[in-house]
């Protein structure tokens, strides 16, 4: 493909671009999540939670080769750094110390969404990197300060790489199952955890029992209107308790179960009949279909053979939650052991935690590292990051080092005593 060829169209709205071409090309990348696809980046529009208004600007850069969409990327033109997870408030302030603008700068990111995964969509690596050097046209003519990929895949950061962008490292947790069949059940998966660890899941969970709170699991359709309206509640009251707005409206909640139905999964805690919390979970499109394939395999294991047990598949995020009344450990068990239970049972490959939070490690949900993406238009202030980036990175990996040596995992010679 000859990349004279290529034209380059800059949309004001991902609503201009057809859902099916999107989503087509998404389909094509090594990394694709529920976030990226187009009713989401949409939803985040029509709700009115990533527009100018609240600081985030949408565009949507895009390649064609003759009438055929062969690469884009969601960009925002942003007058601030909130709802990134990704945090450079303090190059900002040496900006404004310096007498220079930081915003508006450019961001190709999810909002409000640390979840890893492809972000610079194309049909080969060539055009990906094409689509880096459009974005930095682009925001040459714009007079943007800067360029941030955020979580992006290895595909992107190379192409990036491959334009000089300077590299970041942050560190999430993330929960796997056991390679091969899995784990068969929750106990399974406590068994390879050290002792104090399974100690310590059982009394948490323990306490949460005998104060009398028991849990529905809804997936897709299950989730009524009653369900939605409870679980804002419940997400706007942790906003509101930190004072701070959700960045999140009802409307664009309401657009995910309309659009996406079989992308979430709602646990709620319920103590005397009564709902007291809740957490929403999001699948990936092989985590929906994995989960319907299990159930059928859990509902025909009493009436047939035993079937071929299926390997594990897909990815579950934790993305949201809240409380009305507070009960002892119910964060750890709604974020975390309900969603844990709920992927062993289903057969579901990994369940990622969100920003930050070594707690999650005493949870059996490993450190990970997740790369970033920076491009500085001001030469001396590209040189001056890069060198902080350096310093950074070092810290980062015996931070690693020392996350490593604290693992939860039982070694060959601990006990095995349940």
């Amino acid at each position: 493909m000859a990349e004279s060829a290529i034209i380059t169209r800059v949309l004001h709205s991902l609503q201009q671009l057809p859902a099916k071409a999107w989503n087509d090309l998404l389909a094509h990348q090594a990394c694709p999540t529920p976030f990226m696809r187009h009713e989401y980046l949409c939803a985040l529009e029509q709700s009115a939670s990533a527009v100018p208004d609240t600081g985030w600007g949408p565009c949507v850069l895009t390649l064609w080769q003759g009438e055929e969409l062969v690469a884009a990327c969601m960009l925002y033109a942003k007058s601030h750094s909130y709802g990134e997870y990704v945090f450079d408030w303090a190059w900002a302030r040496a900006y404004e110390q310096h007498g220079l603008a930081y915003y508006p700068k450019g961001l190709v990111a999810v909002p409000f969404t640390p979840v890893p995964g492809s972000r610079l969509l194309a049909r080969s690596q060539g055009l990906r990197e094409a689509l880096v050097r459009a974005l930095q046209d682009f925001a040459q003519a714009q007079q943007l300060s800067s360029l941030h990929l955020l979580f992006g895949d290895e595909a992107d950061l190379a192409a990036c790489a491959s334009q000089g962008w300077m590299q970041r490292s942050n560190v999430q947790f993330h929960w796997s199952n056991r390679q091969g069949s899995g784990y068969t059940d929750f106990d399974d998966f406590l068994a390879a955890l050290s002792q104090d660890k399974r100690k310590k899941i059982r009394q948490e969970r323990r306490k949460v029992s005998e104060a009398g709170v028991r849990f529905r699991a809804l997936h897709g359709p299950q989730i009524g209107a009653d369900d939605l309206e409870f679980f804002y509640r419940c997400y706007e009251r942790t906003y509101l308790e930190h004072g701070n707005a959700p960045y999140l409206s009802p409307q664009f909640f309401a657009l995910q179960l309309q659009q996406m139905p079989q992308a979430w999964l709602l646990f709620i805690a319920e103590r005397h009949g009564q709902p007291i919390a809740s957490s929403l979970i999001a699948l990936s499109a092989d985590a929906a279909r994995h989960s319907a394939l299990n159930k059928l395999e859990i509902v025909s294991r009493q009436a047939l053979p035993a079937p071929e047990s299926i390997a594990p598949s897909g990815t579950a995020y934790g993305r949201y939650w809240g409380a009305l009344e507070r009960v002892d450990c119910l964060h750890f068990e709604a974020c975390y052991y309900q969603p844990l239970a709920w992927c062993i049972e289903r057969g579901i490959a990994s369940f990622e935690g969100g920003a930050q939070g070594e707690h999650k490690m005493a949870r059996a949900l490993l450190p990970q590292t997740t790369p970033s993406a920076h491009w500085i238009a001001h030469p001396s202030f590209a040189e001056a990051i890069e060198r902080f980036l350096e310093r950074e990175g070092q810290g980062m990996a015996r931070y690693l080092d020392e996350l490593q040596a604290h693992s939860p995992l039982r070694r060959p010679a601990q006990d095995i005593c349940r």
